[in-house]
């Protein structure tokens, strides 16, 4: 049913950008949250930024100024542009879709690394 597919993490150094994409397809009702997340080892899944369907968004503070998050709703796909990579982003970005459930991506890696 739901499916989501994340794609665009990889390896950049730091100061790099990376450009995070998320679609989502089998989606039956209205979206109301599309964001992105991210988990450290032994730590809980943090909310990194944000969407809502009136396209208010938020970010938590270490990421403001360098990530944005978008999404194209007629493709039903969120992106999170991410730049002036740091060593502390490196984590697994999860994508999150909210609608009556909530539904999670494969998760992509995102390694920061001079």
């Amino acid at each position: 049913q739901v499916q989501l597919v994340e794609s665009g993490g990889g390896l950049v150094q730091p100061g790099g950008s990376l450009r995070l994409s998320c679609a989502a397809s089998g989606i039956v009702g209205c979206i109301k949250f599309m964001g992105w997340y991210r988990q450290a080892p032994g730590k809980q899944r943090e909310l990194v930024a944000g969407i809502t369907n009136d396209g208010s968004t938020n970010y938590v503070d270490s990421v403001k100024g360098r990530f944005t998050i978008s999404r194209d709703n007629d493709k039903n796909t969120v992106y999170l542009k991410m730049n002036s990579l740091k060593d502390e982003d490196t984590d697994v970005y999860y994508c999150n879709v909210a609608i009556v459930r909530t539904y999670w991506g494969q998760g992509t890696q995102v390694t920061v690394s001079s």
